[in-house]
């Protein structure tokens, strides 16, 4: 039964068939993240081989697991690929991953609309633009979240889901809800804009000039980020390390250090060099460095690999760990 509003009870949208639209790694990750919770999913995807491909790959690779349970409920009867947006399935969940271009966005809103019902949720990618900009051209604004994904969506944790005051609260808290009980994810929710790339963004400039300064290389700065940061952020985050380091020492070196980080607002010319070069990464052979022909597909199932491996540790140390723990003999909860 639905409420005043129309908007379901979250038990009922476990059960729905999801739409997924995207022609991106993590529209299909997400899709077998979607398949592995038992939903039917409709795939909107121009290119339908290589998703198809894609997809492929990923159920061979959970079938390759030691937890060979991880694949019960993965049953590819249940996904449908079309590329032709149709009503005839009442979908309560659309999903959109594009890229970050306010008219793609826009675009695929509006259409999206078209075949969905008034209370289905409709959740799209968001980096740099203003969640209230793209409910701006929404015939229904409340029911437009934004949602940002991990590639591969189904070995990962994160999940962040953007909101706002026109936002239904009851839509996100099933999105929440859902997402944490079938889809295997740790949401968190922030206001109008997303986090993630925020954070990334800051790194990475602070990385540019180190490097424009030629105070450091690429390599350099990777082995850094690898063989510190690498090793805690998984179990902890930022600020529990900082508790559990000490939070004095860390106010002490920002308190020196933050007057001296970068607030350049240019890319430097080194990376628009790469870009207008073509070095687009390891699909042209080409980026930070260097690869030889078939060395990306090497690095993406290594990677994968990687993915189910670190997906075992972080379970074992969820966010909130409370497990009783023995070390050299003690006991600590």
């Amino acid at each position: 039964m639905e409420n005043k509003k129309g908007i379901m009870p979250a038990a009922k949208y476990e059960q729905a068939p999801i739409l997924v639209a995207g022609e991106d790694k993590v529209a299909f990750s997400l899709t077998v993240c979607l398949l592995q919770a038992g939903h039917m999913v409709t795939l909107y995807t121009k290119e339908p081989e290589k998703a198809q491909l894609a997809i492929n790959t990923h159920v061979m690779d959970i079938n390759a697991q030691v937890t060979d349970n991880s694949a019960d409920n993965l049953c590819l009867d249940n996904l449908e690929l079309t590329t032709n947006l149709n009503n005839q399935k009442s979908y309560q969940f659309a999903i959109a991953t594009t890229s970050e271009d306010l008219a793609q966005k826009q675009a695929i809103i509006q259409q999206l609309e078209q075949i969905l019902p008034t209370n289905a949720v409709i959740a799209i990618s968001i980096e740099s633009i203003a969640l209230s900009t793209l409910q701006a051209v929404a015939q229904h604004p409340g029911r437009i979240i934004g949602a940002n994904w991990v590639e591969p969506v189904h070995t990962t944790y994160f999940l962040e889901l953007i909101s706002n005051a026109q936002t239904e609260p009851e839509l996100l808290e099933s999105f929440c809800r859902i997402a944490a009980a079938s889809w295997q994810k740790d949401p968190y929710v922030v206001k109008e804009y997303g986090i993630r790339s925020r954070m990334m963004g800051a790194l990475v400039r602070e990385a540019f000039y180190l490097i424009e300064k030629g105070y450091v290389g690429a390599e350099d700065i990777d082995r850094a980020c690898r063989n510190d940061a690498g090793y805690y952020l998984p179990f902890s985050g930022n600020f529990r390390y900082m508790d559990l380091m000490g939070t004095y020492a860390y106010g002490m070196v920002m308190k020196d250090l933050n007057p001296e980080l970068s607030k350049e607002q240019h890319l430097p010319a080194f990376f628009t060099e790469l870009l207008e070069q073509g070095k687009n990464g390891m699909e042209d052979n080409k980026g930070f460095y260097n690869y030889q022909a078939g060395e990306a597909e090497k690095w993406e199932a290594v990677f994968r690999q990687f993915s189910y491996q670190i997906q075992q540790i972080i379970q074992k140390y969820p966010f909130n760990y409370t497990e009783a723990t023995t070390v050299a003999g003690k006991a600590f909860v």
